[in-house]
């Protein structure tokens, strides 16, 4: 959703530019998994449910103590009727942290589940490849009946024999 992603930028820019680390980023993305929440959304949407409630029962919710920057970036969204970007605020703030660092998310699917010596030969081709540090997910997905899809940001490297067979389809069809 581009609209989200718009309104979510600033929020996100500005908790980074407000000092936030590793470990608020990560309290913001446990509140936005509570905000979420289709029953709570509805609850912050009714007319007689104040700021204060809906801020206390996130909070509540997400459990642990906050950092001043998450409780304020939190009541910022609650008070500006934002709640529903939340979820995308944290994956944006993930974003912008892991580029300040250096670092890049990456998806890897494979056609079999990989032991960790494998991954670790994967994420060296990976880095060299991509030129940047990753942070690796890795997911199995039999339908690519071999090899790896990687996608890291907008770059797409698909090795799996299902790629190169709907390859081999298209050129035999045209």
């Amino acid at each position: 959703m581009a609209e989200l992603a718009t309104i979510a930028r600033p929020y996100a820019e500005a908790l980074l530019a407000a000092g936030a680390d590793a470990t608020v980023v990560s309290q913001v993305s446990a509140l936005a998994q509570v905000a979420v929440d289709p029953e709570l959304l509805q609850f912050a949407a009714h007319p007689k449910s104040s700021a204060d409630q809906v801020f206390q029962l996130i909070a509540g919710v997400a459990g642990g103590s906050l950092s001043n920057a998450a409780q304020n970036l939190l009541r910022t969204v609650i008070d500006n009727g934002r709640l529903a970007a939340m979820a995308e605020i944290a994956a944006q703030a993930q974003a912008l942290l892991n580029a300040r660092s250096g670092v890049a998310k990456a998806e890897v699917t494979s056609a079999f589940p990989m032991d960790a010596g494998q991954v670790a030969e994967v994420r060296g081709a990976l880095e060299r490849r991509f030129g940047s540090q990753l942070d690796i997910a890795v997911q199995v997905d039999e339908s690519l009946i071999g090899g790896i899809r990687v996608v890291v940001g907008d770059e797409v490297l698909d090795t799996s024999v299902k790629a190169r067979l709907e390859k081999m389809k298209v050129a035999l069809t045209a």
